[in-house]
C-alpha cells in the first residue's frame, strides 16, 4: 500500500492503451469487449499477484474496459509503484503483456463490411 505521508516510493510507471482504427491492414469502426464478471477480474489479480513474486513493487492497478469503444478512446491502464525505476518498468510490461495474451476478454470488431471476432492480439515488440 502506497504511504500518504512518508514517501516509500521512487518510480511509477503506467502504460494506458487505446483503441486504434485499423487491425489485421482493415479499418475498424468499432469493437465490442466481452468478459465473465468475476472471472476476468479474478485473472487480473492474479496477474498482478504473479507479477509480484517476480518484481519488487509497493502497489499496482490493472483495468480493463468493457462494452462498446470506438477508436481514440482507454481501453486498458497499467500502473506500478516501486523503490526505483527498473522494476516498476519490467513489471508493467510483465503485466500488460500477461494480460493481453492471458485475461479472459473477448473483442468483436466493426469492420466496413461486417463484424468480426479477434483471434490474436498483435505482439506488445
Amino acid at each position: 500500500m502506497l504511504q500518504q505521508r512518508g514517501v516509500s516510493f521512487g518510480a511509477t510507471a503506467s502504460f494506458v492503451g487505446t483503441m486504434r482504427d485499423f487491425n489485421e491492414g482493415d479499418p475498424v469502426r468499432k469493437m465490442v469487449l466481452e468478459h465473465y464478471p468475476g472471472m476476468t477480474e479474478r485473472h487480473l489479480e492474479l496477474i498482478v499477484e504473479t507479477a509480484r513474486r517476480r518484481w519488487k513493487f509497493l502497489d499496482a492497478l490493472v483495468i480493463h474496459r468493457t462494452g462498446e469503444v470506438e477508436p481514440g478512446d482507454p481501453i486498458v491502464l497499467v500502473a506500478v509503484w516501486t523503490a526505483h525505476r527498473g522494476a516498476a518498468f519490467d513489471a508493467c510490461r510483465e503485466m500488460i503483456e500477461a494480460l493481453k495474451s492471458e485475461a479472459p476478454l473477448w473483442k468483436k470488431e466493426t469492420l466496413d463490411d461486417g463484424e468480426r471476432w479477434v483471434e490474436k492480439n498483435t505482439s506488445g515488440y
